[in-house]
């Protein structure tokens, strides 16, 4: 157990069965008998005379008037002072170390997971993977089963698209709500990974089994709500474990399945629906996202440096009986207002949103890459189902171009990374300008026209090899954009980052889920040539988006009070 505790006792079931247990399974460092504070924690020598005063009755007068102070000596507590905390009440710091501020005991601590070794990395990578995965597949699950939604429920198009519009919405909507608990201290990412997932899972029993549309819609709505942590969060999870020289290959395989997810409910449910109608669409999201849960809840492990310093601040007061003791994190959280958090997720997104130049414009093209990627759930079932005359079934397996595409822009950005951006990176000694995270984006700005020129014009009349191969473009440009946004936003706006891509993900996330109601329409007025057309001409106009940023993104950096 002493091996295999680090690796679990952050996990969910770890920490639920450290509390059942009383801290006797698995227990951490400073649960050990005979563990030694480490010296940074030690109060001084005159620290140490206040505290003897205080054992032996001298100074309670002045004891009685502190904020407080610790009680108990032994062989394996150290007792702490108040007057050797640099963080009092009135703010006022003395000169010298801050013995009360609990932090990494080295700069080679295992238990910051900057430290972790390069496969608990990527295990826990392939987690925040999995359960982005999980969630995000669920809003195209259901399209298979649309046309069959429409003649049980007696809808239009329009109506029944919102089983896919609404579940869209709800995951814009949910991080607001669910994103800042994750940075609190106490609460860390695990938790509401977990909890919100267990949500989503038991959301879906009465998914499969209802047979009312208004209910159907307003499940959905929920599950896009609790199942939206981990695509507003994952990002975070990844930035916990990885510097930002090697970040860009880990978040590029985030990426791949976030992009992935929407392209593989469609696969996974098109033949169940045209054999057993489209309540196996629920079924099948029902199982895929609980056996996410249930590995999840024993595997998943806590990446938040605040909660894991907030834990370990916890076991070290219980241990030395100073109830001084905090870590950064606590000390900020007790500083924070709930206003501060309102700003934080709602007023500061929308101002960034609406003032600067940087997030509007990049808003503004992840926001149509969004748009064009669910558009496709209407255009493909035209061209191959109705077009080509598939079975059901087989008309989904189109969607795996864009998996694919995907997974060759991801190829291309860690070819980047590794032969360009790192050594750019350790040649500027981590100064490296923000724009130069821009460089795949601009390989992806001319992927879309290239997709929806040759796939409009391509579509019913060649050989279907041609639109698939086409929509593979589409992948590409997808995780080349996203990519170099997200990365771009971090660096530029790192004092206000939760906000700049909480402002991102809102705009996305509305874009998306409004491109299916009139995507339908729009393909059936003009046709899936001129409709691809119209969107092909739309990103003519918006290549030029990343080349101006990397020229001008200095100067408007310089103008924004936000920025770095």
């Amino acid at each position: 157990m002493a091996i295999f505790g680090p690796l679990f006792w952050d996990t969910c079931a770890g920490q639920i069965v450290y509390c059942l247990s009383g801290r006797k399974a698995l227990r951490h460092p400073e649960d050990e008998p005979g563990f030694k504070v480490p010296e940074h924690l030690i109060p001084s020598k005159d620290d140490k005379r206040d505290s003897e005063k205080i054992k032996r009755g001298q100074g309670s007068a002045d004891r009685s008037q502190q904020p407080s102070s610790t009680h108990s000596n032994s062989e394996d507590t150290i007792i702490v002072d108040d007057n050797s905390s640099s963080h009092r009440e009135d703010g006022a710091e003395e000169e010298g170390e801050d013995h009360n501020l609990v932090n990494w005991y080295s700069e080679d601590d295992t238990e910051n997971p900057l430290n972790w070794s390069v496969p608990r990395k990527s295990f826990v990578t392939f987690c925040i993977c999995l359960i982005t995965t999980s969630v995000y597949s669920g809003s195209s699950i259901f399209t298979p089963g649309l046309q069959e939604a429409m003649q049980i429920w007696k809808v239009g198009q329009v109506p029944a698209t919102l089983g896919l519009s609404l579940f869209v919405v709800g995951y814009a909507i949910g991080p607001m709500f669910l994103s800042p608990m994750t940075e609190i201290p106490a609460v860390g990412r695990t938790f509401p990974y977990i909890i919100t997932l267990a949500i989503f899972v038991i959301l879906q029993v009465p998914s499969a089994l209802t047979n009312s549309f208004s209910g159907f819609l307003v499940l959905r709505f929920l599950a896009g709500f609790f199942g939206s942590p981990p695509l507003a969060t994952g990002g975070a999870s990844i930035a916990d474990m990885f510097s930002p020289d090697t970040r860009s290959f880990a978040l590029g395989i985030y990426g791949l399945s976030a992009a992935g997810g929407p392209a593989l409910g469609p696969v996974m449910s098109g033949f169940a629906i045209a054999a057993r109608g489209w309540h196996w669409s629920m079924w099948i999201l029902l199982w895929l996202s609980g056996f996410a849960l249930l590995f999840l809840t024993f595997t998943l492990t806590e990446t938040s440096s605040t909660n894991m310093l907030a834990r370990r601040a916890r076991r070290l007061r219980k241990l030395t009986g100073n109830e001084e003791l905090k870590s950064q994190g606590e000390i900020e959280q007790a500083n924070m207002k709930p206003m501060d958090v309102v700003q934080m997720t709602i007023i500061r997104p929308w101002k960034m949103t609406l003032t600067e130049p940087i997030v509007i414009a990049l808003n503004a093209y992840i926001a149509f890459v969004y748009a064009v990627l669910y558009c496709w759930f209407e255009s493909f079932p035209i061209v191959f189902l109705e077009g080509y005359g598939w079975s059901l079934g087989v008309a989904q397996l189109p969607f795996l171009s864009l998996l694919i595409g995907s997974i060759i822009g991801f190829a291309g950005i860690a070819y980047w990374n590794q032969c360009y951006y790192r050594p750019l990176h350790r040649k500027l000694e981590d100064n490296v300008p923000p724009e130069e995270r821009l460089f795949p984006a601009f390989m992806g700005s001319f992927c879309y026209p290239i997709c929806l020129f040759w796939f409009g014009w391509s579509a019913n009349r060649t050989s279907w090899v041609a639109p698939v191969i086409a929509a593979a473009f589409c992948g590409i440009g997808t995780t080349c954009m996203f990519m170099s946004a997200l990365n771009y936003l971090s660096d530029a706006y790192p004092r206000h980052v939760a906000s700049a891509l909480a402002s991102n993900d809102i705009v996305r996330s509305l874009f998306g889920a409004a491109a299916p109601l009139f995507a339908g329409i729009m393909f059936t007025n003009l046709g899936i040539d001129w409709g691809c057309s119209l969107l092909g001409f739309i990103s003519l106009v918006m290549i030029p988006i990343p080349f101006v940023l990397y020229k001008y993104g200095p100067k408007l950096r310089k103008r924004s009070k936000m920025a770095n």
